[in-house]
């Protein structure tokens, strides 16, 4: 072979071989809790697949950056992986109103995003665009696996609680929709809309018990749940209320309360310990065996983040972009909670979520009779989607 055909031949296959560079954003420094087995999750993931021989013979590369917990970093961090570390796909962020905003960032830039956390039903509806797809179950789906429970309990006068920015936003107003449309009767009699890392526990509690509510939905997480939890106990605030409560089932929340747990709430959560499937329990052994620790959902959030692009890159054949977003409509991804997909319609994973109830066992809190939702049962038609989201795709 001529010298110069030998050079670009040689080039060729360096390049063939280059790694696939994933650009993942978060709020790491801010939401540590679940942030930090997130990215385990997302490590453990990508040793599996370059174990594995990655994708069409490419390793996996992940970059990870903090977006400094607002807007206007994670734009510019965006950029810079963008433009700086050239970077394949965006992966991640954990608040709605970050999310937002890189998806805008993402459709602007025409760069592939995959929303792995952030639960604003705006990121894949009213502002869904081409360029971005989302893994975790929306607010609305979160909201609509608790209805039937909120509904069977037949509570007329309920009390809302929720950190006041999008993600709690959007989760109320869904409840509201969701709860009026199945008992025209309920009556909102409190509702207490908190800075997010901020509660100041005592006046919100007591305004609740003011209100004399006889159910409670509550979208607080972190430590601005225990701080609420406790306070509630201290007063018995919440003695013979029904509580309905977003995310407080997920290890990263839970555990810190321990015995404090507040026993009987209805809550989405993670049940690690409860679920016996081969596809989790492959996980759950692969996850104790890297860290010598049991997962929270964070860990699966992340793991699966990976899994869902490695799958993307396969069937797209790389990492075109355009051929990316094409992949990506009605992508089937295997993950610890059983095969899922991403739907052409909206670009949101049918990945679903556990509901159960609250309890303490062994001085820790868990969830008592978890059961698995699958996300598609919950989520609107494809005919309906197409009035809650742009034409456009």
């Amino acid at each position: 072979m001529p010298a110069l055909l030998l050079a670009f031949s040689i080039c060729g296959q360096a390049r063939a071989a280059d790694p696939i560079r994933i650009g993942e954003l978060n709020s790491y420094k801010a939401q540590p809790a679940f942030l930090d087995p997130y990215k385990k999750g997302m490590e453990l993931a990508v040793d599996e697949i370059n174990a594995a021989g990655g994708v069409n013979g490419r390793q996996l590369e992940l970059i990870t950056r903090d977006d400094g917990g607002n807007p206007g970093d994670a734009i510019r961090v965006a950029e810079e992986l963008v433009t700086r570390e050239k970077v394949d796909v965006l992966a991640g962020t954990f608040l709605s109103h970050i999310g937002l905003a890189v998806a805008g960032y993402a459709d602007k830039r025409k760069v592939f995003f995959l929303a792995a956390e952030p639960l604003t039903d705006k990121i894949t509806w009213s502002d869904g665009n081409r360029y971005t797809f989302r893994l975790r179950a929306s607010t609305y789906m979160q909201v609509a696996m608790l209805m039937p429970e909120a509904v069977a309990a037949q509570k007329k006068r309920w009390a809302l609680v929720y950190p006041n920015y999008e993600y709690g936003q959007s989760a109320v107003d869904t409840f509201k929709k969701l709860l009026k449309a199945a008992q025209p009767d309920v009556e909102f009699v409190a509702e207490q809309a908190t800075p997010l890392g901020k509660l100041d526990a005592g006046p919100v509690v007591q305004a609740i018990a003011d209100a004399k509510p006889d159910a409670v939905f509550n979208v607080l997480f972190a430590a601005d749940l225990a701080k609420f939890v406790r306070e509630a106990q201290t007063r018995g605030a919440l003695e013979g209320v029904f509580v309905a409560s977003l995310l407080s089932g997920e290890p990263e929340y839970l555990d810190p309360l321990k015995g404090e747990a507040p026993v009987g709430w209805v809550v989405t959560g993670y049940p690690w310990y409860a679920i016996d499937t081969p596809e989790h329990k492959a996980f759950l052994d692969a996850y104790r065996a890297k860290y010598n620790d049991y997962p929270r959902l964070g860990s699966v959030v992340g793991y699966t983040t990976i899994k869902s692009l490695a799958a993307g890159f396969a069937k797209a054949g790389g990492t075109d972009t355009e051929k990316l977003v094409e992949a990506f409509k009605g992508l089937e991804v295997a993950g610890p909670f059983g095969p899922f997909q991403y739907r052409a319609s909206d670009h949101q994973a049918t990945m679903g979520a556990f509901v159960g109830r609250l309890g303490v066992k062994d001085g820790g809190g868990v969830m008592l009779d978890p059961k698995y939702v699958d996300g598609l049962s919950v989520l609107p038609s494809d005919a309906e989607v197409k009035a809650l989201r742009p034409a456009a795709d």
